[in-house]
This record gives structure tokens, C-alpha cells and sequence, in this order.
């Protein structure tokens, strides 16, 4: 069953007991009230007659024609009996009903006349007097209500009063008002199911135009569709928009990976085709000069190095896209960076490489490893963009809370196009910073995790014509003492 139906049901099926308990609690009050009428009107007629009979031994309400109905539309009998049980005076409204045993009553009162169409134990009018009772007679198949008063004097036994009315109009209204409410209360709740569909669907079909979206691009891969939003910010517009930057996500991932692949593949291109060519060579040629083989290996073990260094920078960014995590240590950054700053200047004889920083060791929690290799990625490429004789500087001072390593080149800067991708990664600047060695270009991506990783921070602190300054921030160690930068 689909949701469209499971909330129309659940809706007209609420909506409809709804409807239902207020219509017959409605029409129970109702009825049960107009029953009820009728019987204090009954004793409030009797007890009239009962006092006369006390004071005068007769009633002048006996005499009064009450064959039409009163102004609360009941029409009233008034009858008097002996105490032997005979009729002896009736009013001129009774249409000549049969006698009756006016003890009948007292001794098995009837239930409230509601009954009949209302067959609930609600309960009917208290009469706290003793002597007193309700009955019902059928007469010619029409119910009459009925009240009997035994009426006594210091003990001694009057007689008895008796009131009647007929019930046939109100037992007719009764059932009357019951079938129009047993059809307005279906048509109600046709409408009700009716609705809650119509509702249902209105409010599913962002719903459904997300399952439109999502057929699209399942059938045409095309990331780039998006779901139409309403200014409504209800919660299937927040789901559609939340929707839609799932999409630009993955369509960024899928970018991403298309571009990192055709990156890849072109890395590698270039040495397999060297590594090919060579190896071809040596086959075609056993002979060659040593000098020629040996400049031929040299060649494919620099090749086959470049590719072992590309894949493990590969396998490095497949590892922090799977969410690895690094352990944390308390390190020393400056103990680190001087092990960088060595291996660095075995890169390139013809820079130099200075340590700036105040005897501490500044301690960070990292990985030592990983943090080495972070430095000699900046160190390598401040190398590559800085002009022979001139010096790369590395720092380290203290910034409230936080250890700041920077290290900085005199090379020709970033170009301001070029800052916003050059953590990107197979990103290069080759237009405006001239390689003297090749790369992949994903150094800086893998310095910039690393530096995540450490729960540090790598950013372009300055860049400009007279060199580019790139700033490392970690977490200082707790309880470590450090000094303020001057």
C-alpha cells in the first residue's frame, strides 16, 4: 500500500470517529434532554393536582382542557383515582384512554422513556419523593409516558394522581433526526476520505518530483538536474533543498573523481611510456654501448620511483577519502621540522634552508611521520618555485593557544585565480610558476589532510611578487610551556 493511501485512511479513519462520537453524542444529549422534559412536565402536572386533592379534596386542573399542546409542545391527560384503584375524574384532554391499575407502576417502575431509541443506561429524572413512579402504556401502537403520585394524607391513603402524554411525535422526531444524522455523518466522511487524498497528494508530491528527479539521473546520469523549491520553508521544501545539495555534492564528488582519474591516468601515462620505450630498446638492442644501458636504467629507475611515489600519494588520499585516522603523540615540531629541514637540503645544493624559532620544542600532538612528511612537501615545493642561491625560511612562534610553523620561499608568488584550487588535487600553477622537476600536483592535497588529520590548519599565510609564505597551525600539548612569539 502506498503512503498516499496510508495517510488517506489514516486521516478519514480519524476524521470519521471524530465525526461519528461528536454526531451521536450530540443527538444522545439532545434526545435524552427532550425525554427528560417530558417527565418533569409530568411531575411538575401531577404534583399541581396532588396539592389540590390536599387542600380541597379536589383539583381545578382536571378540569382544564389541555388537549392542545402547551408552549413546550406537550400535550398533557391529568387523571384521578381512589384509592381502591377506580377512575374517578379525568381531563377533558384525555382522548379516552383505557383505566388503568395505578399501583402497576409503584410496583415496577418503567425504565426512561428514551430507551426506545436511544438504548444507553444514562439514566433518567430523581424523583426523591416515595410513592412516586414512571410507567409507559401502548396504546392502539402508540407509546404513552406516564406519572403516578399515591397520594396520602397523615397516613392515610387519598387516591392517586396520574399524568400522561402521548410520545408518537417525539419518538418520530427521535428517529427522524437519527436517519439524517446516519446520512449527513456518511456523506461527511466521503468527503473526509476524498479530501484526505487530495491532501495526501498535494502534500507528497515534492515528494514525487523527487522520485521524478532521482529516475532522471538514474537514466541519463546527469548529476546536474535539481528539484524545483517553494519560497514555503515547510519540511518537504527543506527536504527537496537538502535533496538538491546532496546532488551538488555528489555531482562535485563525481567531478572530482572523473577529473582525479583522467589526472592519474595521464601521471602515469607519461613514465609507462618511457619505462616502455627503454624496455623496448634494451630488447631490439642487447648490445648497446654500457654507457647507453646504463643511462636507459637510470632512466627507468627514475621512472619507476616517480610512479611508486605517485601511487603512494594515491593510495595515501584513497586512505583519508575512506576516513582514516591518524594516532596522536606528543611530538616535538621543532626536533621535526630540523629533520625536515636536512633531508631538504639534500633536495637541492643550490638553496639554502634556515630554522627560525626560539629553543623549546614546541610540542603538538601529531604523528611524527606524517608530520615530517607534511614539512618536506612545503620545504620541497618552496624549493622547486624559489630561484637558485636565494634562502627558504622556516618559523615557529607561539599564537595564543595554538603553535604556528611557516615556512617561506622567495619565488614569483600564487596567482589570486590559482589560491582557491591549489589544494585541489593534480592542481599546478604551471603558467605562472615555471617546475624544474616534475610532480603529480598532489602534495599540498596531502598536506592540507595531514594538517586536518592533526586537527591543525594549512593555509597561504602571504603570497605576492617577493615569495609566498605557507602557515601550519596545530594545537599546542597541554601543560606545555611555551614562548610568545616576538
Amino acid at each position: 500500500m502506498t503512503v498516499r493511501w496510508r495517510l488517506s485512511l489514516w486521516y478519514g479513519l480519524m476524521s470519521s470517529l471524530t465525526l461519528v462520537a461528536l454526531g451521536f453524542t450530540g443527538y444522545s444529549l439532545s434526545v435524552r434532554q427532550q425525554y427528560l422534559n417530558i417527565d418533569r412536565v409530568l411531575i411538575a402536572s401531577a404534583r399541581l393536582v396532588e396539592s389540590g386533592i390536599r387542600a380541597t379534596g379536589r383539583s381545578y386542573a382536571l378540569e382544564a382542557d389541555t388537549s392542545g399542546p402547551a408552549k413546550d409542545g406537550i400535550v398533557m391527560v391529568l387523571r384521578a383515582y381512589t384509592p381502591d384503584g377506580q377512575l374517578v375524574s379525568r381531563s377533558p384532554s384525555d382522548p379516552g384512554l383505557p383505566a388503568t391499575d395505578p399501583h402497576a407502576p409503584l410496583d415496577a417502575p418503567a425504565v426512561p422513556a428514551y430507551y426506545k431509541v436511544l438504548p444507553l443506561p444514562f439514566g433518567g429524572v430523581d424523583d426523591p419523593r416515595a410513592n412516586t413512579a414512571f410507567g409507559t402504556l401502548s396504546v392502539n401502537g402508540q407509546r404513552w409516558r406516564r406519572y403516578v403520585i399515591e397520594v396520602t394524607q397523615r397516613g392515610a391513603p387519598l387516591g392517586y394522581v396520574e399524568a400522561l402524554t402521548p410520545l408518537e411525535r417525539l419518538d418520530s422526531a427521535s428517529g427522524l433526526l437519527f436517519r439524517s444524522l446516519l446520512l449527513v455523518t456518511g456523506l461527511s466522511v466521503l468527503a473526509v476520505f476524498l479530501f484526505g487524498w487530495w491532501l495526501a497528494g498535494s502534500l507528497l508530491r515534492p515528494v514525487e518530483r523527487m522520485m521524478d528527479t532521482a529516475r532522471r539521473i538514474t537514466a541519463s546520469r546527469d548529476l546536474g538536474q535539481r528539484i524545483h523549491t517553494t519560497e514555503h520553508r515547510d519540511e518537504f521544501s527543506r527536504l527537496a533543498g537538502t535533496f538538491n545539495e546532496m546532488l551538488a555534492s555528489l555531482q562535485t564528488a563525481w567531478d572530482s573523481q572523473q577529473r582525479f582519474v583522467g589526472d592519474a591516468s595521464h601521471e602515469l601515462r607519461a613514465p609507462l611510456t618511457v619505462l616502455r620505450g627503454n624496455a623496448q630498446l634494451l630488447r631490439r638492442h642487447p648490445h648497446l654501448d654500457a654507457g647507453e644501458r646504463d643511462l636507459m636504467l637510470a632512466d627507468i629507475e627514475k621512472d619507476a620511483s616517480r610512479m611508486a611515489r605517485l601511487v603512494d600519494d594515491l593510495l595515501l588520499l584513497a586512505q583519508s577519502d575512506a576516513g582514516s585516522t591518524l594516532r596522536r603523540s606528543p611530538v616535538s615540531l621543532r626536533a621535526t621540522a630540523a629533520e625536515a629541514i636536512r633531508d631538504a637540503r639534500r633536495l637541492s645544493a643550490a638553496h639554502t634552508v634556515h630554522l627560525h624559532a626560539p629553543e623549546d620544542p614546541f610540542m603538538v600532538a601529531g604523528e611524527k611521520d606524517r608530520l615530517r612528511q607534511l614539512l618536506l612537501i612545503l620545504l620541497d615545493n618552496a624549493l622547486k618555485y624559489s630561484p637558485a642561491g636565494t634562502a627558504v625560511t622556516v618559523g615557529i612562534h607561539r599564537e595564543g593557544e595554538r603553535t604556528v610553523l611557516t615556512v617561506t620561499d622567495q619565488g614569483p608568488g600564487i596567482p589570486p585565480e590559482a589560491l582557491p584550487h591549489i589544494f585541489e588535487r593534480f592542481y599546478r600553477v604551471d603558467q605562472a610558476r615555471t617546475r624544474t622537476s616534475g610532480g603529480a600536483g598532489l602534495g599540498l592535497a596531502i598536506a592540507q589532510w595531514i594538517a586536518g588529520q592533526l586537527g591543525g590548519s594549512l593555509h597561504v599565510a602571504q603570497t605576492g611578487p617577493d615569495g609566498t609564505r605557507f602557515a601550519l597551525s596545530l594545537q599546542a600539548e597541554p601543560g606545555t610551556a611555551l614562548p610568545l612569539s616576538p
